[in-house]
């Protein structure tokens, strides 16, 4: 983007009182170049330190321009998330962009939250990746079909990539619900609960970026992830023909009337 654009980034998301938060756990190596990066396309930048015990630390003692919050020990990328919601509300947000620290997602992409939100406020925007492409794990293409199909199942709402973290979430339209899980699956518990609110659910394409095998970090621990997982897959699913349809059917019978 050429620098007029990334201005106008900026500009659109003070306006629309957006943020950016970051969660990281032990990627100092990447973490200074994605705060660098997203600080072209958005001023106010939250960076949420999820216990790590690498050089993290001293990288954000040098990044005065991002706030930062910091604990230990390790609590897990749902949890983390939920201390930068609090402080992204408490600070006045309207919605936060959330992308990762491995650098695996292009900041410039930014833009095309914020250009989806003005369309379509108190929104939930899923960064939707490219499935095939060069250096992406093989198992990440399976995982995604299967997570797609079971939230399908959940929400009635068909999305092409329901486990991306790059995400534009609406602050206040999420603020009253408690999510009860703290790891991986806490994405997708925001992602399946939301629809069951009625939040509109919605997606962007965005660009994303593999490292090759050996620079690649990943902190995803597949049978344990995958089991907690397929656990929360078992008892959303439960809910949803239990409590959620029956819920969301009644709702829109009373909104006929």
């Amino acid at each position: 983007m050429t620098s007029d654009e990334k201005n106008s980034s900026v500009q659109l998301a003070g306006k629309l009182q957006c943020c950016v938060i970051i969660p990281t756990y032990n990627n100092s190596h990447t973490l200074q170049s994605v705060i660098d990066d997203v600080l072209n396309y958005v001023a106010d930048v939250i960076v949420v330190n999820d216990g790590s015990t690498d050089e993290t630390t001293a990288v954000l003692d040098l990044n005065s321009a991002v706030k930062v919050i910091s604990y230990q020990p390790n609590r897990g990328k749902g949890y983390a998330l939920k201390q930068g919601f609090r402080c992204a509300l408490s600070s006045g947000f309207r919605y936060a962009v959330t992308i990762d620290s491995d650098g695996q997602h292009r900041a410039g992409d930014i833009f095309l939250f914020l250009d989806k939100i003005e369309q379509c406020p108190d929104s939930f925007i899923i960064g939707s990746r490219l499935l095939h492409q060069e250096n992406m794990p093989g198992g990440n293409t399976f995982a995604n079909k299967f997570s797609n199909f079971w939230y399908r199942l959940q929400t009635g709402i068909n999305l092409p990539d329901t486990q991306s973290g790059f995400r534009l979430y609406p602050l206040r339209k999420i603020s009253g619900m408690h999510f009860f899980t703290n790891r991986y699956e806490s994405e997708l518990e925001m992602l399946v609960r939301s629809a069951w609110k009625g939040i509109n659910v919605d997606h962007v394409a965005i660009s994303v970026y593999y490292p090759p095998r050996e620079e690649r970090v990943s902190h995803y621990r597949p049978f344990i992830d995958f089991f907690r997982i397929s656990i929360l897959n078992a008892f959303l699913t439960i809910i949803a023909f239990v409590y959620a349809y029956p819920a969301m059917l009644i709702s829109k019978l009373l909104r006929i009337r």
